[in-house]
């Protein structure tokens, strides 16, 4: 059979039989000739094997591979070829017959590890569920390496736990469990370096090890289950019919068989804990659905609270917040819990249509009334007769047609553009807004009188930022409506996804996330989302405030509040909150320094 030496300053690192129709070469460490060197690309050459005859072909056409001192990205090898990756040697045996019987036997054994992990992989995508996955994987070990006991040990929420005990007949030592934590495993665990006891009972390190007495062991392997450089495991197995059972051979095999079986076992434990959260948001989404509304948070508790006791009513409603948040959801639900609900619910965006033709959309025209005015045509206070009439951003109303809407609220008549007479419109108004009317109440930029005749009640809508968990229900939510539309298989939102989108500032807040699900499920190659296909960089997930700023801003903000509802009034403030007067100084003093700092 032949065979691969690799060699660097004339040290041996490397001895590999080419039984596999397919050899890397690479700095990958699960290439099969691993070269410990970040310069070589991580698969920089690989050996095809067909028939009796091995071709050697560069994979990284930049690099230079040579053999025989000559550059080739293809050639056909020949007994004794000597091939140079940088630094390294590699010699090229074709036949190594002459290589002794226990060469053979460990192929032997090293095709049998890899024919019982191809089983392993076939199970793996037909078992249903992670326990029978596990002791699936546990039972081919046992196979391979002739053990009479396997255990398998991964790590939950940071403690080592024992998953699968099974023995030679495949039946399970459940009650067996609690006898397993003993040093062996310990030091593996803590070293992440793999350990074979060949006698175990006349070891001087561990024969008094709990294990090895309570099951009587006479050898024992223990290897490390590692993934991406991270421990997460052990695979533990042990021997009790007699001594030698297990040496540095059945370890090597071990070792093999447990650094591929890990990349599936943490495959199959990541697609079980996406089905988990899958299901967990599943069953979110339809209990805190409130009609088309998404949340669970205690504010939007509260604004679904509001809507039930409104929507029944027939006052105005003015629905506050940021651009994205949902405020014509909000209106849509009121309306459809409303005794108005059979009637039309009509939408103006105040904002997105021109001044000089806003009037003619509220209130519509005659034939004649302007130059392009060819037809009459009714507004939207008519369209909504008998029904409800949302007006979206109604701080961006002009002042003069403020006067009209007012003066249509209060009749609940209106007049059309160059009509001299008034129609009756039977209409609840719903309005919403991203800006501080108050404010603008002050400024003169808004009719007060108008402001009180919408503002009977406020619904505030809560930023996405602020609702906590309910990011990753309306996420999934999104998720499921846009893979069916667009024919994506997608199975979740893997783990760092999932952790920067409850990090991310959402500043478009609901409309935001929609349109990156949207994006992400179009640009993923995979069938997991991650946090490239969302489009979110590192720099722009928010760093946790201090608990001790987060208090001061609270304080600061409470103060400024009370302040407020007492009209200014630091003594009554300070009585009110149970603070000395001086507080209150203090905080203003603080307020106009931030003030003067930021106006410089």
């Amino acid at each position: 059979m032949a065979m691969l030496i690799a060699s660097l300053n004339d040290v041996l690192i490397q001895e590999k039989l080419l039984f596999k129709s397919l050899t890397t070469i690479g700095s990958d460490i699960h290439a099969d000739i691993y070269i410990n060197d970040q310069n070589i690309p991580s698969v920089a050459a690989h050996i095809n094997h067909q028939s009796h005859s091995f071709t050697l072909i560069a994979t990284e056409p930049k690099f230079p591979i040579k053999i025989n001192n000559h550059a080739f990205t293809k050639h056909l090898l020949k007994d004794k070829d000597q091939i140079e990756i940088g630094p390294f040697k590699i010699v090229f045996h074709a036949n190594t017959a002459e290589n002794s019987e226990q060469n053979t036997n460990e192929h032997h054994l090293e095709v049998t590890a890899y024919k019982r992990l191809l089983q392993f992989s076939k199970k793996l995508a037909e078992e249903e569920g992670i326990p029978k996955l596990l002791n699936a994987l546990m039972d081919e070990v046992i196979a391979v390496t002739h053990a009479e006991k396997g255990f398998l040990v991964l790590y939950e929420n940071g403690i080592a736990k024992v998953k699968v005990a099974r023995n030679v007949q495949g039946q399970s030592l459940e009650k067996t469990v609690d006898e397993l934590s003993d040093s062996i495993l310990t030091k593996v665990l803590q070293s992440k370096t793999p350990i074979v006891v060949s006698d175990a009972l006349h070891d001087a390190e561990f024969k008094a090890s709990s294990s090895v007495i309570n099951f009587k062991l006479t050898s024992v392997m223990c290897v490390p289950l590692m993934h991406q450089g991270t421990l997460f495991g052990a695979i533990y197995l042990g021997n009790n019919s007699f001594i030698n059972a297990f040496d540095n051979t059945s370890l090597e095999l071990l070792t093999i068989f447990a650094s591929q079986a890990s990349l599936l076992v943490q495959h199959a434990l990541h697609i079980n804990a996406l089905t988990e959260q899958t299901n967990h948001l599943k069953a979110s989404l339809e209990f805190t659905k409130f009609g088309g509304i998404i949340g669970s948070c205690s504010h939007m508790q509260q604004v679904f609270n509001d809507i039930d006791k409104i929507a029944s009513t027939d006052v105005s409603v003015l629905i506050f917040g940021e651009t994205g948040t949902g405020k014509e959801l909000i209106a849509r639900e009121l309306h459809r819990r409303s005794g108005r609900a059979v009637g039309p619910f009509t939408v103006i965006n105040c904002g997105a249509i021109p001044e000089n033709l806003l009037e003619s959309e509220l209130f519509g025209h005659v034939r004649g009334a302007f130059t392009g005015a060819v037809t009459s045509r009714i507004g939207r206070f008519q369209s909504a007769h008998h029904g409800t009439l949302f007006l979206d951003e109604i701080g961006e109303m002009p002042l003069h047609l403020q006067v009209k809407i007012l003066r249509a609220l209060q009749d609940h008549r209106i007049t059309r553009v160059g009509d001299g007479k008034s129609e009756e419109v039977d209409i609840r108004i719903l309005a919403a807004t991203n800006r501080d009317l108050s404010a603008m109440v002050k400024e003169g930029t808004f009719r007060e009188d108008l402001y009180y005749r919408l503002n009977v009640v406020q619904i505030d809508v809560p930023p996405l930022r602020q609702r906590g968990n309910d990011v990753l229900v309306i996420a999934h939510y999104f998720l499921q409506k846009y893979s069916k539309i667009y024919g994506k298989d997608i199975l979740g939102l893997s783990e760092q996804a999932q952790n920067a989108i409850l990090n991310y500032n959402w500043p478009g807040n609901v409309r935001q996330l929609e349109n990156r699900i949207r994006r992400a499920i179009v640009m993923s190659e995979g069938n997991r989302i991650k946090p490239c296909d969302l489009d979110i960089t590192n720099t722009e997930i928010l760093a946790i405030m201090p608990l001790s700023d987060a208090l001061e801003k609270f304080r600061q903000q409470y103060i400024a509040d009370a302040l407020e509802r007492n009209a200014g009034n630091r003594t009554q403030t300070a009585k009110e909150l149970g603070i000395d007067p001086r507080t209150i100084f203090r905080h203003l003093e603080d307020r106009r320094k931030q003030s003067e700092k930021y106006a410089s």
